[in-house]
């Protein structure tokens, strides 16, 4: 067994482990890991297609085509580039640079600049409750791709056997006229009697009749068992909470062995998406009525005045920082197992281009099929389409059911939706993992397995709230608070903690160091990015945000007043950390004065250097001499050019 040389607590001492010492603390390593410590990805692919895979995920299916319909069809790529430009790509770039310089999670990394700690804890929280509610989406997927396996598929009709009730209908019913006859008496009268008796209902007399579509009334009745509010708990829906173990069982087996086996797990989870799109696209642009789907999507909806709207900009945005996972520590957590010279600049590139075309081929895919079901049912595309749950548990199901061989179809399209839940919530619970085993490495670095199934049983646990008969009230009700307003709020602070605080010249430094010189030119449009442009869009998204801030519903049901104020104690509970970690580091940090705190707490902390051996020190002031300080392979000063996969 061939030994490493590693650095160890202080500058001089070395020690020399053989792999079979560093197997035994419980950390998953190879010959090839220059991070002997932590570990690295086991190939290029390996982080790649994990980062695809936790970029890609529910939001460019169910949110993107939803956008672009509803902000001026093809005239919404402008400003969706652009903010792409601004804010998505500097500050995919900025965490994944920082990351995989510091070699350290969300919260350890924050040694750069110890007052912004808490902006690493308020990360991990987001994603804490993130995971929690984003299993439950992957824990529905899970079973209607088991009620798929059916013919026909159980929400093709209103049958009684699932207990649809009279309301239920495919087609919907006429609506009633209240009509004065002859007599003067008043009738009710259907749209059949006033054609026969070539009568027309007067204006405000028609009686409209409820209905649910068969797709409508199996989300709720069967799926969800719903209750009319979320004061109505009722019981757990015990196959929904069956499937959301199946889920987490999927997530702490990928995870068990670290970034060594869950980059492994992306390989399918990642690619197969793109076969699925593919065969849809192929399919869907075969029926009948897809072309009016396309044309609806980027054609003749396409109306460049909406560009005048500030909303539209806003919409943009938002979606551009929720699709790249910015401020949720996911980035920062998977480039920090990179080796040390890997290119991170080309890397941001490949992933937001990727990221992008997935969200507009994912839009011809959806309004495809989308455009048949119209065709079908003779409706207009505006009235079937939808965005959120209502696309990919009721529309797209109620799309399904009215193509040739619809289970076969089902069962591709929800087997696509829980592999693109996986892979992202992969990266989101690694996120959570690494971070702790960085806080505290000697007591959980020699027990990763038993940490990873601690994680997802605890998580499993808290789901359970969300898969009871008021589960979708909570469900919705997290996303509107906690994955919104908080993850702009620590992507705002975490871009100017490191370009203001920390310094954009260091960190440019920094970056530097790992993947060369570059010319000022180069820099110039990043300063710009990371100094101005990128915090200040960031800040006019938040103001904005609450500004036009509405208060949540599920369709027609409002939530009561405790519901919207412990949706704010969430937020508050998430970003509360700032505040408090940065007085602490204030207080406890070295002057007299409260300005030489202030710029005490604001400097590096001991042990913040490269990883590598070759560069400690060669920057800073500051040794790495406490227990915490990473260990690292020595290497030779000359960087190994890493091959590209594409």
């Amino acid at each position: 067994m061939s030994g490493f040389t590693i650095s160890g607590l202080s500058q001089n001492e070395h020690q020399t482990y053989s792999l079979m010492d560093l197997a035994a603390t419980g950390e998953y390593v190879s010959e090839s890991d220059k991070n002997v410590k932590r570990g690295n990805w086991s190939s290029k692919t390996d982080y790649l297609l994990s980062v695809i895979g936790c970029a890609v995920g529910l939001g460019n299916i169910w949110r993107f085509p939803y956008l672009a319909y509803k902000n001026g069809g093809g005239a919404f790529l402008i400003p969706y580039t652009l903010m792409l430009a601004l804010v998505g790509i500097p500050m995919f770039f900025l965490e994944s640079s920082f990351g995989q310089f510091a070699s350290l999670g969300p919260i350890a990394a924050w040694k750069a600049v110890p007052m912004a700690q808490g902006v690493g804890i308020a990360m991990v929280l987001v994603a804490m409750i993130g995971d929690i509610s984003y299993c439950c989406i992957i824990g529905f997927s899970l079973y209607y791709l088991f009620a798929s396996f059916q013919s026909p598929l159980p929400w093709a009709d209103c049958f009684s056997w699932w207990g649809a009730d009279e309301t239920c209908s495919r087609t919907g019913k006429d609506p009633l006229c209240n009509l004065t006859l002859d007599d003067g008496y008043f009738g009710i009268v259907n749209t059949t009697w006033l054609q026969a008796n070539n009568e027309s209902c007067p204006n405000g007399s028609e009686i409209s009749i409820p209905h649910q579509s068969p797709s409508e009334q199996y989300w709720d009745k069967v799926v969800l068992r719903r209750t009319s509010s979320m004061d109505e708990t009722g019981e757990i829906v015990w196959y929904l909470a069956l499937c959301l173990l199946l889920a987490w069982v999927i997530v702490g087996a990928a995870l068990s062995k670290g970034i060594k086996s869950s980059g492994k797990a992306v390989y399918f989870t990642s690619t197969f998406p793109y076969v699925v799109l593919t065969t849809f696209l192929i399919r869907g642009v075969t029926l009948e009525g897809a072309s009016k789907g396309i044309e609806f999507y980027i054609g003749s909806q396409s109306n460049f005045s909406k560009l005048a709207d500030a909303e539209v900009w806003k919409d943009a945005a938002t979606q551009i920082f929720f699709s790249l996972t910015i401020g949720w520590g996911s980035l920062i957590t998977l480039s920090s197992y990179n080796k040390f010279h890997n290119n991170c600049y080309r890397d941001t590139i490949v992933v937001c281009v990727v990221n992008s075309v997935t969200s507009v081929f994912a839009g011809f895919v959806i309004f495809s099929i989308l455009g048949h079901m119209a065709h079908v049912q003779g409706k207009p595309i505006a009235e079937v389409i939808q965005s959120g749950f209502g696309l990919v548990f009721i529309a797209y199901p109620e799309a399904l059911v009215q193509l040739p061989w619809a289970p076969f179809w089902s069962i591709l399209f929800f087997f696509m939706l829980v592999t693109v839940g996986l892979s992202s919530l992969f990266a989101s619970t690694e996120s959570v993992i690494t971070a702790l085993l960085d806080l505290f490495p000697k007591v959980l670095r020699s027990r990763r397995f038993s940490l990873t199934i601690s994680v997802c049983s605890l998580f499993f646990i808290c789901g359970l709230l969300c898969v009871t008969q008021a589960g979708i009230y909570w469900l919705n009700l997290i996303d509107h608070f906690c994955t919104g307003l908080t993850t702009i709020i620590t992507a705002l602070l975490e871009v100017i903690g490191l370009s203001w605080i920390y310094g954009i010249n260091r960190f440019i430094k920094d970056i530097e160091l790992m993947i060369g010189k570059k010319n000022w030119l180069f820099w110039l449009w990043w300063r710009a990015c990371w100094i101005i442009i990128t915090p200040c869009l960031l800040a006019a998204i938040l103001f904005w945000s609450l500004a036009i801030f509405a208060l949540p519903t599920y369709g027609p049901v409002e939530y009561p007043v405790w519901a919207i104020a412990l949706g704010w104690c969430m937020v508050i509970f998430c970003i509360m950390w700032i505040p408090i970690v940065a007085i602490v580091k204030v207080v406890k940090a070295e002057g007299s004065t409260l300005w030489q705190k202030i710029t005490g707490a604001c400097t590096s902390a001991p042990g913040w250097d490269p990883c590598l051996e070759e560069h400690k020190g060669e920057r800073y002031e500051n040794k790495p001499d406490s227990a915490e300080a990473p260990v690292c392979v020595k290497l030779l000063p000359t960087p190994e050019k890493e091959q590209y996969p594409f």
